[in-house]
């Protein structure tokens, strides 16, 4: 019989094995975004590790505030962190993200996820996950970090827009039968809870070591879409502040915050 994928919250929370991270979680059928309820909430006050979850997203967003298609049977939550970090660090949040989902999926099921830079999670050299992390900074300090988290996780790819169905997949579609989104989870959840305590602790380097083991697009020839320019070569490294670095024709080396990127196949 098909799930009506209500995700049941008696099944997390008998499952869910954290201190903090869901503690409380907050479930809803339908939102405009869950992180925009996620930073209200921050505003007004709320723990660290309040997870917002929506079985659908009316608004649902991306970077550049793109629109995320959010139908039902995806895994749409936002995490709320309060990070004991200068501003400049938030950005490491979304590296982390990436780590945290790629593991969650490895471990629930035989797929062998993938990230890649800035903020996707891919299963197959298709995205299967995107990340929207949002910080707000008061009195020149980090108040409180976002983490939203977007699995398309039980629903034919076919449910998306034709523009987005080349470049995406589901994790329906790859395992070919639905995925128990109650174990996603608790999955995530845990995982989050464990690679913040490593970054709290000051171990990035541990944690983007994983994330690059994780990317399979290192070494190879790239096109950048950044801002208005367009900038071809081979992706070499992410640093420790999460910018790509890019060895352009000349052999210098190109730093890169933010962008598109677009994996290559010829060499010029």
């Amino acid at each position: 019989m098909e799930r009506t994928h209500l995700i049941q919250l008696s099944r997390v929370k008998r499952g869910l094995r954290t201190k903090i991270f869901g503690h409380p979680l907050l479930y809803f059928r339908e939102l405009t975004s869950t992180n925009d309820i996620a930073k209200e909430l921050a505003i007004r006050g709320a723990r660290e590790g309040t997870v917002i979850v929506a079985r659908t997203q009316t608004e649902g967003r991306g970077r550049l505030k793109r629109r995320w298609m959010s139908p039902e049977g995806g895994l749409w939550l936002s995490t709320i962190l309060r990070p004991k970090t200068e501003p400049k660090h938030a950005p490491k949040l979304t590296l982390m993200a990436s780590v945290v989902v790629a593991n969650a999926i490895s471990k629930l099921s035989q797929l062998k996820a993938e990230v890649k830079w800035p903020n996707d999670v891919l299963i197959n050299h298709k995205k299967v996950c995107g990340i929207l992390t949002e910080a707000r900074i008061k009195d020149d300090a980090l108040d409180f970090v976002v983490v939203g988290i977007g699995i398309n996780a039980n629903f034919s790819v076919n449910a998306l827009p034709s523009c987005f169905r080349d470049f995406s997949t589901t994790l329906k579609e790859e395992l070919r039968k639905e995925i128990e989104c109650e174990a996603l989870l608790c999955a995530l959840l845990e995982e989050t809870e464990s690679y913040y305590n490593m970054f709290s602790q000051g171990k990035f380097e541990s944690m983007l070591k994983e994330w690059r083991r994780s990317a399979s697009f290192l070494g190879s020839y790239v096109e950048i879409q950044s801002h208005q320019e367009k900038i071809r070569g081979w992706a070499v490294d992410v640093d420790e502040d999460g910018a790509l670095m890019v060895k352009l024709r000349d052999q210098t080396i190109r730093k890169l915050t933010s962008g598109d990127l677009t994996m290559l196949e010829a060499k010029e």
